[in-house]
């Protein structure tokens, strides 16, 4: 709701907590159904704040681009047995964040 109130170019979200842990029936989303601002969640597959299951259920705005890092937390961080490390996440989270904002930057 700030960001569209302030007019910036573009919003990047690391994290973003759709509910409360273990309270998935407390949704934090309707502000962003008619978000108007371009908009980047890098989101952890099994973030305890919004899996990558139940964010798909969710009414976005058209503006919100999700990215789900594999088998990362709420702070990016896989399982030890998964295949992925928690330097990859990271790695792909920078990455994600750089095209969006040079994206945002062409727009300019």
């Amino acid at each position: 709701m700030v960001a569209d109130e302030a007019g910036v170019a573009g919003l990047v979200c690391l994290g973003y907590p759709f509910h409360p842990p273990g309270q998935p029936e407390k949704l934090r989303v309707s502000h962003l159904e008619g978000l108007k601002t371009p908009a980047l969640i890098v989101q952890g597959e099994r973030d305890a704040f919004g899996t990558r299951e139940e964010v798909a259920g969710y009414r976005l705005s058209k503006k919100i681009r999700i990215h789900f890092l594999p088998d990362g937390d709420h702070s990016f961080k896989p399982r030890a047995a998964s295949s992925r490390t928690e330097k990859q996440n990271l790695d792909e989270a920078i990455a994600e964040v750089a095209e969006f904002l040079e994206g945002l930057a062409k727009k300019l």
